[in-house]
């Protein structure tokens, strides 16, 4: 019975020992075939070994890879070419856009005063009238009447547009608005008071177009 369970275990470390054996040849069986692939993977790539012939298979899945690529490549091309169609409408565009701006420019500042010029039409009519009855010996009295009313039309037209007056007679002198023409000693007066307009001024927009000239007042001297 000794001798046969010794038998037995025999076996079993044998066939253990075989199978080891096999495991390892058959690991490196498989490494060198993996090493062998590389090798001529590389061999293929850097021309020092011709590489395998491919297949059936190999060929026409190459074929179809370029006929695909040769698809995208055409559809690229087409993408392009209607992308570059559009940059060049947007450019004429812009350039289109440009030029009515630069009209409309050009245009507001040759015409920027026409409702203003407008406007001043009845006054010139208003003043042709008077000077064509002045001319039939009429009195004084209607004439001033007429300019009047060709006056009180004028300043209606410069209050539409925001034109306003400066008349600083009795006010203190005022550098910005007022220019000094001449100063006199007044008494009655306090200094640097505008004693009399010479010129009216006026503003637009509350920007100054003409400064008022004026006589302004001083201190008078001790006798």
């Amino acid at each position: 019975m000794v001798e046969n369970g010794q038998s037995e275990h025999i076996e079993k470390i044998s066939e253990a020992t075989a199978e080891g054996i096999a495991d390892e040849r058959a690991e490196e069986v498989e490494i060198n075939a993996k090493k062998t692939a590389r090798s001529k993977t590389k061999g293929a790539i850097d021309g020092t070994t011709e590489a395998a012939p491919m297949d059936v298979a190999e060929e026409a899945d190459l074929e179809f890879n370029i006929e695909e690529l040769q698809s995208e490549l055409e559809e690229a091309r087409a993408k392009a070419e209607g992308n570059w169609n559009k940059l060049l409408r947007i450019q004429a565009e812009l350039e289109n856009q440009r030029k009515r701006s630069v009209r409309d420019l050009e245009n507001a500042h040759k015409y920027a005063i026409d409702k203003f010029a407008l406007e001043l039409l009845p006054v010139k009519d208003s003043l042709e009238l008077g000077l064509g009855h002045s001319s039939d010996q009429a009195d004084a009295a209607k004439l001033h009447e007429g300019m009047e009313l060709t006056l009180k039309m004028f300043s209606q037209v410069m209050v539409k547009f925001s034109i306003k007056e400066i008349n600083p007679a009795g006010k203190p002198f005022d550098p910005e608005l007022h220019q000094a023409m001449t100063i006199q000693e007044n008494s009655e007066l306090p200094p640097n008071t505008v004693i009399t307009v010479m010129q009216k001024g006026y503003t637009l927009n509350d920007r100054l177009l003409r400064p008022a000239m004026v006589i302004v007042s001083k201190r008078p001297s001790p006798k």
